[in-house]
């Protein structure tokens, strides 16, 4: 399973980076990054583990168990990963941060992420439906249903936008001439905020931004630097989200909860503002 080859990976990473801590920089004395900036932006893919989805409505009150979902990756391709016009097109990270001491930072960020359920596939379902407009109308209890078009859509493609703040640590592992290798880890909180696009039994999506829960993470990555100004930057990250307010469509009353983890890998291209010359 993807998701946990990113777990296996964000662990191994993060044992790396932190095992050489104590350790000596190569070739010259570590240099203190306190008080400058650092800037980035790439791209992340992710694996979800499965989860349950709450839908409560004026007409139905219904649970789908393990419910599989997938991100959504653009094509590759030169117009839409580096034409300026469509940056928020692919799935993005976005962070700016400063180092307050020597080798910490703290630093804002956005993981746009894209969440699919899959369709067509069959789920256990509890719960009621009254809606005699659909032809899903009866008491569930535990039997298996297809999340068809005409019953389910659910994307948060829009995206499932995490807003975190993150504490990182850096420790430079080797360098030599302009090149300096060093291992980062962190922890970081945030709020989602997605625009879901979600088609419920045939009723008018909501689909605009909302906040609709919160989450918590653990990153650990390499950093390969260039002339101490530019660096690029990989990432295995992982952690739990839950959004116990998602809205489904156009009526308020309308919503869905679910909780899950996820996996994310990142690549990043960035920049260090060199404030402390």
């Amino acid at each position: 399973m993807r998701l946990n080859k990113i777990f296996i990976l964000s662990w191994i990473l993060l044992s790396l980076s932190t095992s050489m801590y104590a350790q000596k920089v190569v070739g010259k004395q570590s240099e203190s990054r306190q008080g400058n900036l650092f800037i980035y932006w790439g791209w992340n893919w992710e694996s979800y583990t499965n989860s349950n989805i709450h839908f409560t409505g004026t007409d139905y009150d219904f649970t789908l168990q393990n419910v599989m979902a997938d991100d959504r990756q653009s094509n590759i391709g030169f117009d839409t990963y580096l034409n300026p016009s469509k940056a928020t097109v692919p799935q993005y990270n976005f962070r700016i941060g400063y180092y307050f001491k020597r080798n910490y930072s703290i630093s804002f960020g956005i993981d746009h992420m894209k969440y699919v359920v899959r369709q067509n596939q069959v789920v256990k379902i509890d719960g009621h439906i009254n809606d005699v407009k659909t032809g899903y109308t009866g008491n569930y209890g535990g039997v298996d249903i297809i999340l068809k078009p005409d019953f389910l859509k659910l994307e948060h493609t829009d995206g499932l936008n995490f807003i975190n703040l993150d504490v990182r640590r850096f420790n430079e592992l080797y360098s030599y001439g302009a090149i300096t290798i060093s291992g980062t880890s962190g922890i970081g909180a945030g709020i989602l905020i997605p625009r879901t696009d979600a088609t419920l039994l045939g009723k008018p999506r909501h689909d605009k931004f909302h906040v609709s829960g919160f989450g918590v993470s653990v990153m650990a990555g390499l950093n390969i630097k260039f002339w101490n100004h530019f660096f690029i930057q990989t990432e295995v990250k992982g952690g739990y989200i839950t959004l116990p307010d998602v809205r489904t469509t156009s009526d308020v009353k309308d919503g869905a909860k679910q909780s899950f983890l996820f996996g994310q890998y990142n690549i990043v291209f960035g920049t260090n503002i060199l404030l402390n010359l």
